[in-house]
């Protein structure tokens, strides 16, 4: 395998420099990660991977997808990603490398990656972000066998409010989907599984673009209070210095599924990580969380 890119020391001090202050500025501080990760990313090899962009799997113009694969995938188990954005903002390419470097890092591993885009808020409100991943899943579980991929074996990942897409797909009992019986594991990184307008979060007033202001409609939606006794498996993954609350709900969800099924999930904590770091972390030389995730869907895949 050839060698990947180094997270650089500038990277790290700076890491350390933001990570206890990063709530103050949330939004400059990712602006910053993602702009000191791209760069190094962009050294990331490509040789026998492809890719294929901006693919349609509904009406909307947001409704399009890429597909990273090894070149010569054939019945590979499938990685679909979910980005975050605080339900206003957010891309499937935050930048030319990122989110791209979170399926190209396990496609060097065998799996075909998908990276999804979906409606966003105040023009899409609940559940759009939630019935957008399951038209993806829909048109997954029928195309991806022509791009090698196996549709009887996929992974949803998502991150920050991307988990709340997910969540809400998978666990909340209202949402009946077939394409829910070919999800083999659930990845959850920094993500917001408790919905709420907090005076302390500083993403509340997108949490109301989406999700309004009602807040037994925000338990209603929430992962933690609609997961019930019949899931997919899940792993939960937080950095050290996360979004407000994020890390709280996380644990809160953790806590929850081990009362269920009287076992802790799989939990990843990354010591100097921060809530954009630690996703843009995956395809460079810090392979704590990859290392983590795969273990993960590879026990799914032999269990």
């Amino acid at each position: 395998m050839h060698q990947l890119p180094t997270v650089t020391e500038k990277i790290k001090i700076r890491m350390s420099e933001l990570g206890p202050i990063w709530g103050l500025n949330v939004a400059n501080n990712v602006r910053e990660m993602v702009e000191l990760f791209s760069e190094i990313l962009e050294k990331s090899p490509r040789e026998n991977l492809e890719s294929f962009h901006e693919i349609s799997y509904g009406p909307d113009e947001r409704h399009v997808l890429d597909i990273f694969k090894p070149v010569n995938a054939v019945n590979a188990p499938v990685l679909v990603f979910v980005h975050g954005g605080a339900f206003v903002d957010g891309s499937k390419d935050r930048s030319k490398e990122i989110y791209s470097n979170a399926l190209r890092c396990f496609n060097r591993f065998g799996y075909v990656g998908i990276n999804l885009e979906y409606r966003l808020a105040p023009t899409h409100k609940y559940p759009s972000g939630t019935d957008d991943i399951e038209s993806s899943l829909n048109w997954i579980t029928s195309h991806i066998q022509a791009y090698g991929g196996d549709p009887r074996r996929i992974f949803l990942m998502s991150h920050s409010a991307g988990a709340a897409h997910t969540c809400d797909y998978l666990y909340n009992p209202k949402r009946n989907s077939a394409a829910k019986n070919s999800i083999l594991g659930h990845i959850i990184v920094s993500g917001r599984v408790r919905i709420e307008m907090r005076n302390d979060n500083p993403n509340a007033k997108k949490v109301e673009a989406y999700y309004g202001n009602n807040p037994e409609i925000h338990d209603s939606c929430s992962a933690v209070n609609t997961i019930g006794t019949e899931f997919v498996e899940t792993m939960i993954a937080i950095a050290e210095f996360e979004n407000p609350l994020i890390d709280i709900h996380c644990i809160e969800l953790a806590h929850k599924i081990s009362q269920i099924k009287n076992k802790s999930p799989r939990i990843t904590w990354l010591e100097g990580h921060n809530h954009t770091s630690i996703i843009s972390s995956l395809d460079t030389s810090d392979t704590r969380l990859s290392d983590s995730i795969l273990s993960f869907m590879n026990k799914r895949l032999n269990a």
